[in-house]
């Protein structure tokens, strides 16, 4: 049938990229390569002044979609400016002295944390080797002999005046168990028995008793005598040995202090760690082997543990952040945001039935790794774990980092154990995310807008330009290389580059969802490996993407196999009145394809206006419901200028069993409602797709490659006859890009595409006959389609008047809505 709408070229159809265009070979070096990060210049310029930005609050959250890489481009990156800031420095945990269950953090300059553990080690193990011999020493036996004989010479010679004291009184000086006892004595020296003392007289008992309290007395004063020279003994003593290993102990502590004079933290440290060895000087005295398994001791920690640990392991330095091999600021990827992988733990040790924990048992969490630098997370990963999502707020919000333990922060239980010194923190958090995700959080968590305020929104795609082309050829020949796949010929990277207009399904765009690229390049090198090819060309790529769709297409290949066996009813030839073919659009996850739908109209007289079964049956969204009413203000905008339309229309998709959604058949349904109400056949060659507006403009849809596709296979299976294609809106023709095969049957005039701009445009493809234009007096030229429309709308509305006069005149009864007269409307049928 001849119309006035062109077709479209073979050359409209598909965008070839000619591989002679592109470099075989990077040019430059891989740092080069990775200075600009493709199509992401909004999103690059955000995320650099995020971390320009050093105050609180301006942490980044990178959205976009799941495939858009965006764990890439905080790897490339962020991690490629970070090494031009300067390394944090370490974290250490060490034993406080005041506070056995509080273990101070140690600041250190990067690097020396590892070299600082080392030291202590060393230092602690020579004092274990010097100590016991200084004490061993023949001067150190000297000394210590000097001063203790000069207690027993003390002692000796108080005892010895108390004893000629008691003899001169008649009494003796005796030792027992319970200490020194003053007895009576007869006069041959002996004790005095019971006996004897009955045989004395009274006045002799009296002077005895007056006599023995005065010794008593004065044996009371010797006592204190000797405890005051022990004590000044015990003094000499301790101070002799304070004396001998302070010697030893600050020569070897003279040397550390020196190599960390410019580290504060560490020289209050080691000031601690000097006055606890002097206060524990015994500890040291023995010998490793002479060292015995010991309860917990008043002052160490409140653990049981052996005697290693209570002595000499509070001396261990916890090198909990070691930033030695860190070139500028770290940059760390958290996969698993668990409480205890966010903000470190406490570990615990058996012993003897009994669990024990101290400063060495503190575990670092990626906060304290990433202290300096930057952390990187997933939104959807961090808010699966709530406990992290609210400690982490509130990190950021006191800006230290607090590791607790989860059963007693919350209360489960309250087992003694040690609670950490805070670390300062200053990081910049990176989430990661779906945009969806990001206006949640802003909307509902007020603390997430004082914390987030830099937004990086990565884009989707970007511009088919020749700088475009050249810099997504290099990455694409870097991730081969960094994955040790084979490279890409030109034909290969040409194909590829036309797989990422297919998915942008724009010739003028190419995809930034590296994630499908990067997949699509694993799976042509494996068919390259199986071709025993060294790069991979075209074909290896061509390749990949058939099995990929192949495995993804059962439900696809199911609905045509049900309408080539004419189970799901559609017709690709002849002529129909009141049905056309729709396109429609399934998602089955990992897979879309397009599906024919036979559209159909009825219409009658009456006053109920236009009805879709599928809105009435609640099997339609509101999308489709507003295209439906947008039908129906073009239907009074061309045939309702100067009498109402009097009509009753009901529209269908038949054989649908589940939800429709889209205006994307709202032009088809026009077309179809034109066909019905003036009986003018359509073509059931002609697909048809496109959204119109109350002007009767036909807007751009998406999905056009997919829709294209799903009825030229129907239509081929069938049998191409010439006459069949699909009708477009005009605005779509740069989304074309359709497979090969339909390409040759257009060029081979098997198959067609008409692109339409309007309604008028698209009823002369369907019908052959002209649309018409409204004349001067209102009517449209006869032999038109929208005369004929306009003719029997006008004659459906004489019916209803006449009807309406029986009705008036007893003859018959008018219809009637539901208010006892009028329409219903529906917002339809005027």
């Amino acid at each position: 049938m001849p119309n006035q709408v062109p077709e479209l070229k073979s050359t409209e159809l598909r965008a070839r990229i000619a591989p002679e265009l592109l470099p075989f070979e990077n040019t430059g070096s891989l740092e080069e390569q990775q200075e600009r990060v493709v199509g992401q210049d909004r999103a690059i310029d955000a995320i650099k002044f995020g971390m320009g930005m050093k105050e609180s609050g301006y942490n980044i959250f990178i959205a976009g979609p799941a495939k858009a890489g965006l764990t890439y481009i905080a790897k490339t990156y962020i991690e490629r400016q970070a090494k031009e800031e300067p390394t944090p420095p370490d974290w250490c945990y060490v034993y406080n002295f005041k506070e056995p269950d509080k273990p101070k953090s140690l600041k250190v300059s990067a690097g020396k944390g590892k070299q600082l553990k080392k030291d202590m080690n060393e230092f602690i193990a020579t004092l274990q080797a010097k100590i016991p011999e200084v004490f061993d020493s023949d001067d150190y036996r000297a000394k210590e002999s000097e001063v203790h004989q000069a207690f027993e010479r003390i002692r000796r010679d108080i005892i010895d005046e108390l004893s000629q004291q008691a003899k001169e009184e008649g009494f003796i000086l005796q030792f027992s168990q319970v200490g020194m006892v003053i007895i009576p004595a007869n006069k041959e020296g002996e004790p005095m028995t019971q006996d004897d003392l009955r045989h004395l007289s009274e006045e002799e008992r009296l002077s005895l008793r007056e006599k023995s309290d005065q010794l008593h007395e004065k044996m009371k004063d010797a006592i204190k005598k000797i405890r005051e020279a022990e004590a000044e003994f015990k003094e000499k003593h301790t101070k002799l040995d304070s004396e001998i290993a302070l010697f030893v102990v600050g020569q070897l502590m003279d040397t550390y202090e020196e190599r960390y004079q410019d580290e504060p933290q560490v020289q209050e440290y080691f000031k601690m760690v000097q006055e606890d060895i002097l206060e524990n000087i015994d500890d040291f005295k023995k010998k490793p082997e002479a060292q015995q398994q010991q309860a917990p001791q008043a002052g160490g920690p409140p653990f049981p543990v052996p005697q290693r640990e209570t002595t000499f392991r509070k001396y261990d330095v916890n090198v909990l952040i070691d930033n030695s091999e860190t070139e500028g600021a770290p940059v760390v990827i958290e996969s698993n945001p668990a409480y205890p992988n966010i903000f470190g733990s406490i570990e615990r040790q058996a012993w003897f039935g009994a669990l024990f924990t101290d400063h060495t048992m503190i575990k670092a969490g990626a906060l304290h790794k990433a202290n300096g630098g930057y952390l990187v997370m997933k939104a959807l990963d961090l808010l699966k774990w709530y406990i992290s999502y609210e400690a982490l707020k509130r990190a950021l919000r006191d800006k230290e980092i607090k590791i607790e333990d989860l059963g007693e922060l919350y209360g489960i239980f309250s087992t003694r154990t040690i609670r950490p010194e805070p670390i300062p923190l200053s990081l910049k958090i990176v989430l990661t995310g779906d945009p969806y995700i990001y206006q949640l959080l802003f909307t509902y968590d007020e603390r997430f807008q004082k914390l987030f305020k830099v937004k990086a929104h990565m884009d989707t795609q970007m511009d088919h330009q020749e700088d475009n082309v050249l810099e997504s050829a290099r990455m694409m020949s870097r991730y081969c290389k960094e994955h040790h796949l084979r490279h890409l010929d030109r034909s290969g990277v040409a194909r590829i580059l036309e797989y990422s207009m297919e998915l942008t399904e724009d010739r003028d765009k190419l995809t930034l969802e590296f994630g499908n690229i990067s997949d699509l390049l694993k799976e042509s090198n494996y068919f390259a490996g199986l071709d025993g090819a060294e790069t991979i060309h075209a074909g290896h790529v061509e390749e990949a993407i058939k099995k990929r769709i192949y495995r993804a297409s059962l439900i696809e290949d199911r609905v045509k196999e049900y309408i080539e066996k004419d189970i799901f009813w559609i017709e690709v030839d002849g002529e129909k009145v009141g049905q056309v073919n729709g396109l429609s659009v399934l998602m089955t996850g990992d897979h879309v394809f397009g599906k024919p739908n036979r559209i159909t109209a009825t219409v009658s007289i009456g006053r109920e206006g236009m009805v879709s079964i599928d809105r009435e049956s609640k099997m339609s969204g509101s999308t489709h419901t507003k295209g439906l009413m947008i039908l129906s203000s073009l239907l009074k905008e061309r045939f309702a200028q100067s009498r109402p339309i009097s009509l009753t229309a009901s529209l269908c998709f038949e054989q649908s069993y589940g939800m429709i959604d889209g205006d994307s058949a709202s032009s088809t349904e026009f077309y179809v409602l034109l066909s019905a109400i003036s009986g003018i056949p359509i073509r059931q060659g002609v697909a048809v797709t496109g959204s119109v507006s109350q002007k009767g403009e036909i807007q751009p849809i998406g999905g056009v490659n997919h829709k294209i596709k799903g009825f030229f296979d129907i239509c081929k299976f069938k049998g191409l006859t010439g006459d069949q294609g699909v009708m477009i809106p005009s605005k779509n023709v740069r989304n074309l890009m359709l497979e090969s095969e339909v390409v040759e049957a257009v060029e081979q005039g098997k198959f067609h595409i008409w692109p339409v701009s309007t309604v008028e445009e698209g009823i002369e493809v369907l019908t052959g006959i002209p649309a018409g234009k409204i004349q001067e007096d209102g009517m449209y030229p006869e032999e038109t389609v929208f005369h004929k429309v306009d003719e029997r709308l006008r004659k459906m509305g004489e019916i209803i008047r006449e009807f309406g006069k029986e009705g008036e005149n007893g003859k018959k009864p008018a219809e009637e809505g539901p208010e006892g007269g009028g329409c219903p409307h529906h917002g339809d049928c005027r």
